[in-house]
């Protein structure tokens, strides 16, 4: 099985793009429509993916609309609401998908009236309005696969979701993870394109005032992200170290109520984009204690553009982005004693934590929302150019079709009417 990888490169890769890609001056106007299956009111990895590379595309002059669930108004004037969410386990999280039929009415006559160019889904496999896109098929179709690990709607649904994977012209994976868990399920060829962030957004940033070393965690509070792992490493650090804790979750409730507000512990729930990116860059470390589940580790990039160290768990999808000792300190995921070793080394080292994030600054470099932008418009070029040719050919055909059948149509209809002929060699005898 072919497998193309994709390795990010610290520049904007101008060399990639061909003479008629969309960025290129004078290329036609191309409409993409991105669909999000999970609400875009809920902080996630994947709305925060289209979100941005939305914002990137627009800024190079391609028409982009988001089509998604929004539990409120849509974050932005280029997203098209397609109804509340539902919140459904998958992969030990809770996704907020919309499966009910009003949302894939609103799909599909989204689908129907924009006339897109190119349609490119993010999970495509997601129950709900991105699988609905899937089915409906209405132009060619780039997917993005984000889900790493196991999943149970693939391995109980495998044969349809193969079927459906069928009609998808070009496959992308933010990691081998992810690759690795779409290959098991329903085979093909995958393109391993990272995730992107816009670095800008956090380098130019205001930090939040600390007062005194802080650790910063920001992450959905359920089992697989590690908070609990995080509070209990808190316990051996020295009391001048502060603990902001950011977002919210099934989680929340246990364990405010066994490690309440303090002056150790802030509980800052859900952040806005400005806050968040404050918080991290105001921080003096950031931690991702995630005991499983994750494809690809964005969070740690945003810590490295905004210039601050990190410890985390030595997970695979985060090995795909940091390296132990050079950009980020990675320890055993679940090993509360080596994570307080781990912060209080870097939270107590000055010179450690400029080496980290001096090289974390180079790394972050490496996935830039802009390159990644540019790689994807190069796709939707080749796709919506080679469906327009395959329209013009088929369209061709018909019409040779079409000419030969009234051809014989008019053949047959001046046979059927012609007057009879007159014999001369015959004659006819009258009657008196």
């Amino acid at each position: 099985m072919r497998v193309v990888t994709v390795v990010p490169r610290a520049e904007p890769l101008p060399e990639r793009v061909p003479p008629d890609s969309p960025i290129a001056k004078g290329a036609p106007l191309l409409r993409v429509g991105m669909v999000c299956p999970y609400s875009l009111s809920v902080p996630g990895g994947v709305q925060q993916q289209v979100m941005g590379l939305s914002r990137e595309l627009r800024r190079m002059g391609i028409e982009v609309r988001v089509l998604a669930p929004c539990d409120g108004p849509p974050p932005a004037t280029f997203v098209t609401p397609l109804g509340n969410s539902l919140p459904t386990s998958a992969n030990g999280s809770i996704a907020p998908v919309a499966p009910d039929p009003s949302a894939q009415l609103r799909m599909i006559r989204a689908l129907t009236d924009e006339e897109f160019d190119v349609v490119h889904l993010h999970e495509p496999l997601a129950p709900g309005v991105a699988m609905t896109a899937l089915l409906v098929h209405t132009a060619p179709i780039i997917a993005t696969f984000h889900s790493a690990g196991e999943s149970a709607g693939y391995r109980y649904l495998q044969r349809p979701v193969s079927v459906m994977s069928e009609r998808i012209a070009h496959r992308v994976a933010v990691s081998k993870d992810a690759r690795a868990l779409a290959e098991r399920y329903i085979g093909g060829e995958y393109e391993i394109l990272f995730n992107g962030v816009e670095l800008d957004d956090y380098r130019a940033a205001t930090p939040h005032d600390s007062g005194g070393p802080t650790i910063f965690f920001c992450g959905r509070h359920e089992e697989r992200k590690g908070l609990d792992v995080l509070l209990a490493a808190m316990q051996h650090l020295p009391d001048d170290v502060t603990l902001w804790i950011a977002s919210t979750g099934p989680d929340t409730q246990r364990l405010r109520a066994a490690y309440p507000d303090s002056e150790r512990i802030e509980w800052l729930g859900r952040l806005s984009d400005a806050d968040k990116i404050a918080r991290l860059k105001g921080a003096t470390v950031f931690c991702a204690p995630s005991l499983h589940g994750e494809s690809f580790g964005v969070v740690l990039i945003e810590a490295m553009a905004a210039g601050t160290a990190i410890v985390a768990s030595g997970l695979d999808g985060y090995r795909n982005v940091a390296t132990d000792d050079v950009d980020a300190v990675l320890v055993e995921p679940g090993e509360v004693e080596a994570l307080a070793a781990a912060l209080g080394s870097v939270v107590g080292d000055a010179a450690l934590r400029e080496r980290l994030t001096t090289a974390g600054q180079r790394r972050a470099d490496d996935f830039s929302m802009t390159a990644l932008a540019k790689i994807y418009a190069c796709h939707y070029r080749v796709l919506a150019d080679e469906h327009r040719r395959r329209s013009v050919e088929q369209a061709r055909v018909s019409k040779r079709r079409w000419d030969r059948t009234r051809m014989l149509w008019q053949s047959w209809r001046a046979v059927e009417h012609a007057p009879p002929t007159r014999d001369p060699t015959k004659t006819t005898t009258r009657m008196e």
